[in-house]
């Protein structure tokens, strides 16, 4: 049986890595998917892997203005939303004293005030009962050596799944956290692990968790299906961590 049969799941970074496989996730159980991405070429090509019942939106949610077209998009190919996941995000990972404030401005924008007002916008365009899914990070909680802005970031986002959770009582939206630990996505490379540095950085992680290596998206996507379905009909505000054990150790 399709989990999410006939309901409506805008994404945000869905065109790769844990986005991505959340959308073919939700696809595959039935749901109307509209991705957003910064880049045409990986929204298209993404949308090719998708196939029918997906639609893709190209834009920075750091620029507020396109949140409402993007809902307003949605709205007029698949009807009201049934599911938002905030999972855009961005990542320099630098000690606190070579912060620039350029570089402190883009995560907020992105990890922390797009969110804000990403779900905020799309509340409208949502039907009762719907779920809203936030990517975080474990660094939200545990402290990780160049982490501090990013973490900084992700920390808001959690507070704001609480009070949203609260909020929303009364429609029956249930708000909760997406926090994974080190997965295996493209985003690594742009974090500068090269291919050369990569077999020392897997066995550096592998040490570091639990369960002895990094997580792959379909795992976090098949955890984001679990709150975006009924199957999590009685879970809101809380943070999933998807890390492996990392968190624990």
């Amino acid at each position: 049986m399709h989990r999410l049969s006939g309901k409506v799941a805008v994404i945000t970074g869905g065109n790769s890595g844990i986005g991505f496989a959340t959308a073919q996730a939700f696809k595959a159980e039935g749901a109307h998917v509209a991705i957003v991405g910064r880049r045409q070429d990986a929204v298209d090509a993404a949308l090719a892997h998708l196939g029918s019942d997906a639609m893709g939106f190209v834009g920075d949610v750091a620029d507020l203005s396109i949140h409402e077209r993007l809902l307003k998009a949605v709205e007029k190919r698949f009807g009201a939303i049934d599911i938002y996941m905030a999972n855009a995000g961005t990542a320099i990972l630098e000690p606190s004293s070579a912060v620039t404030v350029d570089n402190f401005d883009l995560q907020f924008a992105i990890n922390t005030r797009a969110v804000f007002f990403g779900v905020t916008r799309a509340l409208p365009f949502m039907r009762d009962k719907g779920s809203i899914i936030l990517t975080s990070s474990i660094a939200g909680t545990r402290v990780m050596e160049n982490h501090a802005v990013y973490a900084g970031s992700k920390a808001a986002v959690e507070a704001f799944a609480r009070s949203w959770a609260l909020e929303l009582k009364t429609r029956g939206i249930r708000v909760n956290v997406l926090s994974p630990g080190p997965v295996d996505t493209p985003i690594l490379a742009k974090l500068g692990i090269s291919a050369d540095v990569r077999p020392a950085f897997d066995e550096q992680m592998a040490g570091a968790i639990p369960l002895g290596r990094m997580g792959r998206p379909d795992e976090l996507a098949q955890a984001a299906l679990f709150l975006a379905s009924d199957d999590s009909r009685f879970v809101t505000g809380v943070n999933l961590k998807v890390d492996g054990g990392m968190s624990l150790a």
